[in-house]
């Protein structure tokens, strides 16, 4: 079985709220899960983008920690 990991990308909105989405690896499969509207994807090919672009789209998170 092979082994997982995990990392998260954060950004807050302008009212102040965080907004994190976790990116979970597995083999070369990664899969992305926003804590806040529960939205996934699958993404093989750079994850940490994917899950900047849904921030910035989806809530209006553009706020690097």
């Amino acid at each position: 079985m092979p082994s997982m990991t995990s990392s998260r990308v954060s950004r807050w909105d302008q009212h102040g709220r965080e907004h994190v989405v976790h990116v979970r690896k597995s083999g070369i499969q990664r899969t992305l899960t926003c804590e806040t509207c529960g939205w996934r994807k699958n993404a093989q090919f750079l994850p940490w983008l994917k899950a900047e672009e849904h921030l910035t789209e989806a809530h209006q998170a553009t706020v690097a920690p």
